[in-house]
């Protein structure tokens, strides 16, 4: 007798399908796949980081990686790719081995060139529907892709910016302490901000999708009221966040002074541990600006410079005063 063939409900009660029109062209959207630099970047729901132990980018090849989860836990990783085809289609499949956490899966992402943009499809296919309702419930698989995908795209805008602002500093205390001073409202009262401003208010909610909203008086006697929105967070890592300028009540509004600075910039923060010391490196660069938004900020960056080596030399002090 021959076997019942599986239907297209059957099919898709066992798959789990994300997409995302990419405002990127197709062959850097694929390099964002493909390298290894780009994935440590966005790999993974948020809150979530990997290291890598082995990546052969190649039919037959393994990676091999761990996932670092925000609660501590660390998920062991294990792909084969199964087929390759630059720039428009990665298949892979997830093990489910000892190595791994016991997932099994293949992967599907395809890259379909729309002008200059991409259409992103990824497809994880199951061996059941009850694994995978399994691995939604227990993992939360769809909200993972959903999230995984919105920091793919943060990495292509990003990549398509290409001119990012960057600072580091690195200050005489250790990393547990100086990630304490950058989240909790408390302490960035009593830092943060332009040196001589002093700070009225402070509100922080960190999680991802919550803010930090503060207002601060400026020496010469003016308010001036600034917004964060989180958008990542990897606990002793990394915070990610979008800047505004903002009002009193919390909304997002134009730069008091300078009219046509971008209203949001997107700001990554790391954190690394030197042998007792810290490296901070904060790097940012405009979203959703139009052409004159992004080259005031890209002929502002001497200038950002200087204004943060003075919230910095802030910082340093207050690290001073609470080690």
């Amino acid at each position: 007798m021959a076997a019942k063939s599986e239907t297209k409900n059957d099919l898709s009660a066992r798959e789990l399908v994300v997409t995302r029109l990419i405002n990127a062209p197709r062959e850097l959207v694929f390099e964002a796949w493909s390298d290894i630099k780009h994935l440590a970047n966005w790999w993974g729901p948020r809150g979530f980081s990997i290291t890598t132990e082995k990546r052969e980018f190649k039919v037959g090849g393994i990676w091999k990686f761990v996932m670092h989860g925000p609660d501590g836990r660390n998920y062991a990783n294990k792909i084969t790719f199964d087929e390759i085809i630059k720039p428009e289609k990665i298949v892979f499949h997830h093990s489910g081995d000892e190595e791994s956490e016991g997932v099994s899966h293949v992967t599907t992402a395809t890259f379909e060139k729309q002008g200059n943009k991409t259409l992103v499809s990824m497809t994880l296919l199951f061996s059941t529907a009850e694994e995978r309702k399994r691995v939604v419930e227990e993992y939360g698989a769809d909200k993972g892709g959903i999230q995984t995908m919105d920091r793919m795209e943060e990495q292509m805008e990003k990549m398509t910016y290409g001119k990012e602002f960057i600072i580091t500093r690195e200050f005489n205390a250790p990393l547990d302490l100086v990630w304490k001073v950058h989240t909790d409202e408390n302490h960035l009262a009593k830092w943060w901000g332009p040196k001589g401003f002093k700070m009225l208010k402070a509100k922080l909610d960190l999680k991802p999708g919550g803010t930090f909203h503060y207002g601060m008086q400026s020496p010469d006697g003016h308010s001036m009221w600034g917004k964060f929105v989180y958008r990542d967070i990897v606990p002793g890592k990394k915070l990610v966040f979008v800047v505004s300028f903002s009002d009193e009540k919390g909304g997002v509004t134009r730069h008091p002074m300078a009219p046509n600075w971008p209203l949001e910039v997107f700001n990554s923060m790391t954190f690394e541990e030197r042998k007792g010391k810290t490296l901070v490196t904060i790097s940012g660069f405009p979203i959703n600006a139009s052409d004159e938004e992004r080259k005031i900020y890209d002929d502002s960056h001497a200038g950002m410079q200087q204004g943060f080596k003075g919230t910095m030399d802030q910082l340093e002090e207050y690290l001073q005063q609470v080690q």
